[in-house]
């Protein structure tokens, strides 16, 4: 893995926006921080996820707020993460020194009782000398709320909102610039500065953040990181992709409830200058399932256990209304998201609008069921066996898709131009049913198997009826049309087709001649199936890593692999994936996205089985 390296010239000519990819990801598992190679931290929710922004310049350069803290003279910059960590390391190389800034949140232990939410940067001259200057720009609640900022005894920097207040301290000298701190200072080799950052309320008061503290904190941190990571099983060809992923997905979940968010950004577009902005700080059933899939595929079954922890007590998916499940909810189960425009901001690069919330949250996805049962039965599988309750869940879920599986939806992409008959959703409904059987039958648990058997029988005979297009020689995206859809990659995944069946195969072939680009796929072609938005997308790369898997079931083994290998020359210098990548290799979409990340874990793991 390279690290990324570039030339920053004095602050006034740099470009008021970073691309999406020159960025690296620290968290503490209850919120994370977007860090520029630039040394700017330009996007921080504190306290929680889905909190309201204080940094969000990558959104905003002028309204948005950022933490700056660079050398003042032009520098190479490299980015990368110390080993087997989620520390963040930004080194700047100048004509009079080299330094560095680890940034980090302190995580101690996965206590669901944490109140403190600490953000440290601390500053190294390793080389020579370097003069440097730090700005702290916090602008509350999306910037739109005003907030004081003052002074306190021993230095300590206060920011003062309705809703938040920060405090700010710091082993060099901090003065105010109107509702901003700034410091500028020089450091000779060996010599270092701390800043620390800290939400305060309530019981959590101000404390100081000498250099000592900071560094039994980095080491705290270290150590937390190397022994959780520990516990991976994959010893495979892509080791260090496979265990960066595997952090991020563990930076993305949620320690007080053990949700798993989809992306910890909002409103990174999917097209330079369009309206494909979403706020994807959310757990969507089928996104958090599908990472532990890929968890319990390393071994690591704790976030496996928490999440089905979080789906019987903070979501209750046995509400007792009979109606079907939401397809997100908050990250404390909540299943109020609606979707606001914060048209104050104008968006990464002009990208408007810039949301919060998302309003397909109210749609009918009929594949989250598949995706859910699934990885319940992975987690009955690998993990413990499922207590009773659950299991009555699954009983209740898995008859609530035998009445309604054949229902138009709006499936897997959640498009806004109206419900279709989609494969997908069929497939999905399928997975569902026959997942249960298979833990009814394996453990001999009560079930209506009669009535399962059925259905699902009822289900293959719809897809392979009226899924499959003689027209295109291939399985469709949804009935009464021929237009092809990366979706239907999951059907051998998921064993409802044989990798070797002939329609399959001739499906594989469609797929490749018309949704790949150099290994990249796209969803579908919105020109020929019109999704409800204005513009285009790039391609999708979960889909990518999908057909990839494909490939290796099918035997192709020399296409799935130079595809993967192509797959990872698409990562940022860090080794992380947005949810899309333009057409000019560019990452665009929220960032990380967990889809991508947690889809490269099952691609290297089953192709790497089949390489032997």
């Amino acid at each position: 893995m390279t690290v990324a390296e570039s030339l920053r010239p004095c602050k006034a000519d740099t470009p008021r926006y970073l691309p999406i990819a020159e960025h690296g990801l620290i968290g503490d598992l209850r919120t994370a921080a977007l860090v520029g190679t630039n040394g700017t931290i330009d996007w921080y929710c504190p306290t929680r996820f889905d909190a309201p922004s204080v940094f969000a310049s990558i959104l905003d350069a002028d309204r948005g707020g950022a933490f700056e803290l660079a050398p003042d003279a032009p520098a190479r910059t490299k980015q990368f993460y110390f080993p087997d960590t989620n520390i963040l390391i930004t080194r700047f190389f100048a004509d009079d020194g080299v330094a560095e800034v680890q940034d980090f949140m302190p995580v101690e232990d996965d206590s669901r009782e944490a109140d403190r939410h600490r953000l440290i940067r601390r500053v190294l001259c390793v080389r020579g000398s370097l003069p440097f200057t730090a700005r702290v720009a916090p602008r509350f609640d999306y910037g739109r709320q005003s907030h004081t900022v003052s002074v306190r005894q021993g230095g300590l920097t206060v920011f003062d909102s309705p809703d938040l207040s920060l405090a700010l301290t710091s082993s060099v000298t901090v003065e105010t610039d109107g509702v901003d701190a700034v410091s500028s200072f020089k450091l000779v080799e060996g010599e270092a500065a701390v800043f620390a950052l800290d939400r305060i309320g309530g019981e959590v008061r101000p404390r100081p953040c000498p250099l000592a503290e900071a560094e039994e904190l980095f080491n705290a941190t270290v150590r937390y990181w190397r022994r959780w990571l520990s516990q991976s099983r994959y010893r495979g060809r892509w080791r260090e992709m496979v265990h960066r992923s595997a952090l991020t997905l563990k930076l993305l979940t949620y320690a007080p409830t053990g949700a798993i968010v989809a992306a910890p950004t909002a409103s990174l577009p999917e097209q330079i200058g369009g309206e494909r902005n979403w706020d994807y700080r959310y757990v969507w059933i089928r996104d958090a399932a599908f990472c532990i899939y890929a968890l319990l595929r390393l071994g690591f079954t704790d976030e496996a256990e928490a999440f089905v922890r979080f789906l019987s007590e903070d979501i209750r998916l046995r509400d007792g209304s009979g109606g079907p499940l939401q397809i997100m909810y908050g990250i404390d189960g909540r299943s109020e998201l609606t979707e606001r425009e914060l048209s104050h901001l104008e968006g990464h690069l002009g990208s408007a609008p810039v949301r919060s919330g998302n309003g397909a949250v109210n749609q009918l996805q009929l594949d989250i069921y598949g995706a859910l049962v699934d990885s319940l039965y992975l987690y009955d599988k690998w993990g413990k066996p499922l207590a009773s309750d659950h299991w009555d869940t699954v009983c209740e879920l898995v008859d609530w898709v035998c009445e309604h599986w054949d229902q138009p939806d709006m499936s897997v992409w959640e498009t806004r131009a109206g419900p279709q008959c989609f494969l997908y959703s069929r497939l999905m409904c399928w997975v569902a049913i026959e997942r249960a059987m298979r833990i009814a039958a394996h453990r001999g648990l009560p079930a209506n198997m009669p009535r399962w058997s059925r259905t699902r029988d009822q289900i293959y005979r719809r897809i392979m009826r009226h899924g499959w297009s003689p027209k295109r020689h291939a399985f469709v995206q949804h009935e009464g049309d021929d237009v092809l859809d990366a979706s239907v990659l999951m059907m051998p995944l998921a064993k409802f087709i044989s990798p070797a069946d002939p329609k399959w195969l001739s499906t594989l072939d469609a797929l490749g001649e018309e949704l790949v680009s150099d290994s990249l796929v796209y969803r579908y072609d919105p020109q020929a199936s019109p999704d409800g938005l204005r513009g285009e997308e790039g391609t999708f790369s979960i889909c990518s890593f999908w057909y990839v898997e494909a490939l290796s079931r099918a035997g192709r083994l020399d296409e799935a692999r130079l595809a993967f290998e192509k797959m990872l020359t698409y990562a940022n210098h860090c080794g992380l994936y947005a949810e899309e990548i333009g057409r000019t290799g560019e990452q665009i979409g929220n960032f990380p996205q967990a889809f991508t990340h947690l889809a490269l874990i099952s691609a290297a793991f089953n192709l790497d089985r089949a390489l032997g």
